[in-house]
Parts: C-alpha cells; structure tokens; sequence
C-alpha cells in the first residue's frame, strides 16, 4: 500500500470505531468538510490538506501518526462467535477496529522493546467432555507452575506466559472474546467495566478457547460450555473445592463463598453453580438459590458483590514507559502508542 491508500483505509476504519456514517463525521467536523469530499478520501481519490487531517484527527480521536500507519494485523483474524455474540453489526465492527488498533501498538511496543514472548499450549490430547478439560487443567497447573493455589492476577498469568490482554471499553453486552492473530499472536479481550470476579472468569474462559483442541465434532454451545467449565477449574479445582467446602453438602453459607471468593477470585454465584455440578449440593437446591435471588434484591445484591482486588492489564503501558525511559522512544512517540498527550505522558513518566 502507497500513503495515499494506507491513510484512506485508514480513515474509513478510524470512523468505523467510532461508530460514525459520513453524515456523522461531516457533523463532528462542523461542516468544514462534504461527505463528498470523506467519500472521495475513503476511496483514495483526493487527499486532503494538512489542515483537514488535523480536523479528521482531533473528530475522530486518534493521533495523526495512526493515519499513516502501514497495517500490520489482518481485522479478518479477529472473529465474534456467533453462539456468544450479542452486538448488533455496527458494534461488532466498531470493536473490531478498536482491538486491531490496540493489538498494532501493543505488537510494535514489543518489537522496540525486544520483549516479545512466544506462546505454547501445553495441551495436546483432543478434548471431548469434562473430565478432558480436568486432565488439561491439571497438565496447565503443572506445566506453568501455579499447584493447586489460587491465580493472584489472572490478566498478569496469561501475560506472563505469551498472551495479550486487552480491555476495552464496550457495550454490557460483550464479555470478551480471544483469537490468534495473524496466525502468531494470541490475544484475550476483555470489557472493562467488568467486575475483577468477572473479568478474571471471562479471561481464563477465553484461554480455553485458545488452549484446549477441541474435537471437531463438538459443536459451538458444548464449546462454550466446556470453556466455563475450565474457567471455574482453573480458578478453583474441583478436589481442592470439595476439601474447602465438603464433597456433600444440604445448605452452604455466605460466609463460606465469600471466603472463597476472597481466596480464589471467583464469584459467589460461579461457587455455587460449581457446587451444582460437582454435585456438592443437589439440583434443587440450585434452583431455589436462584429464584431467592430473583425473589430478594437485597439477597442479589449480596450474593453478586465484588469483593477481589481490581485487575488491569499494565504490560502493554510498562513497555510503552520502560522504552521511553530507555531512550528508544520520544515522549511524542509514546504519547502516539498510548493514545494521551505529550503533556499527560511527561507528568506520567516520573522517573527515579
């Protein structure tokens, strides 16, 4: 791709993150420029002045640099599963175009830095039923070396062992999703106004996605059943649940599960589905769980309260930081790759 053509896909994806028509643009642009003239610089048939790009910059909220940016992701690598997804088309490519952004400046930061790290699934036997993803959970633990503790930082774990999280800002409807792109790097998404409990779950369900071998005849729901399983297994397992909790129990208390939510980072209401399926406590039971919760606000509240520490993705900003106060960086590179102002990335750098 030559300028002209990298700055005019450049420009209809930039728009298309914002959720933007034409109409809407030319509005935001305060009429300064037709939908005629966005038209013809989608398509790569008129190149506006210097000017203008400074307006399609500050309208559409992205840096100038991001205009001229040769593509090093392909968007058709990042995929919603049907099964799973709840936004509307619209939103799906808004999101899209978010994701490959940040997954470009997450790439180039590590190339600068040299700190790339190579993913490998230890999992390699095909995975049919439950009692596979228990062999695969208990081969991850041994494997990456977590033993049967509790996971402190979820997003740092995949971090740590070659997978990049990212959060971004999203309708209620999105949980995450997780893809390999570019066939090389594997990448978690995940909501930001999530819950830690949530977040944490949402991430290790996404990780199954990408670790388990999944036999071809299981179909989309099983899969995303099977990868809540993991989930709930990665976060607590089951032997060591029933040793918490009992391996046969007629009532549970708040107490317990908030102990346990405490320690392990887990839900109450992800326990006591646990609690359902390991058969700790009999279908009924579960049930009438949830028609208190649906029947007693005060009761939902309780049960749904997050109480672990909040967890963010940081790698993608400490690299962005440790190659600024490297030298391998200007302010106004970093500046560009995060996405602030010079001025907010100099007050940030407070270096020691």
């Amino acid at each position: 791709m030559n300028q002209r053509e990298i700055f005019a896909q450049r420009l209809k994806n930039a728009r298309v993150m914002n959720g933007f028509s034409m109409d809407d643009l030319v509005k935001a642009m305060g009429g300064e420029v037709s939908k005629t003239a966005i038209s013809k610089y989608e398509r790569g048939e008129l190149f506006p002045s210097s000017s203008v790009v400074i307006e399609l910059s500050n309208s559409l909220r992205q840096p100038i640099d991001y205009f001229f940016r040769p593509f090093e992701v392909s968007i058709d690598s990042i995929r919603f599963r049907k099964h799973k997804s709840k936004l509307t088309i619209k939103q799906e490519k808004a999101l899209k175009e978010s994701i490959s952004d940040l997954i470009e400046r997450y790439i180039s930061i590590e190339e600068i830095c040299n700190a790339t790290i190579s993913f490998e699934s230890p999992i390699e036997s095909v995975v049919f039923a439950e009692e596979d993803v228990i062999a695969a959970v208990k081969r991850i633990r041994t494997e990456w070396n977590i033993g049967n503790d509790g996971i402190v930082g979820v997003i740092d774990f995949l971090e740590n062992h070659g997978v990049k999280v990212l959060e971004i800002t999203a309708p209620d409807s999105f949980d995450g999703l997780s893809s390999i792109v570019n066939d090389k790097y594997p990448v978690v998404v995940l909501n930001k106004s999530f819950s830690p409990e949530r977040k944490r779950f949402t991430a290790l369900h996404e990780l199954g996605h990408l670790v388990l071998p999944f036999d071809s005849s299981i179909e989309e729901k099983q899969e995303e059943k099977l990868c809540n399983f993991f989930a709930s297994e990665m976060l607590i397992p089951e032997d060591i649940f029933k040793k918490e909790i009992g391996a046969s129990r007629s009532d549970i208390s708040y107490q317990e599960l908030k102990a346990l939510q405490l320690s392990y980072g887990i839900s109450c209401d992800a326990l006591m589905y646990k609690a359902k399926d390991c058969g700790i406590i009999r279908g009924q039971r579960y049930k009438s769980f949830c028609i208190q919760k649906r029947r007693s606000p005060s009761f939902k509240e309780l049960i749904e309260r997050s109480l672990y520490p909040e967890e963010e993705s940081c790698r993608f900003s400490i690299l962005v930081y440790r190659a600024l106060s490297s030298e391998l960086i200007t302010v106004s590179k970093a500046a560009t790759l995060l996405h602030q102002t010079v001025e907010q990335v100099r007050g940030d750098l407070a270096l020691v």
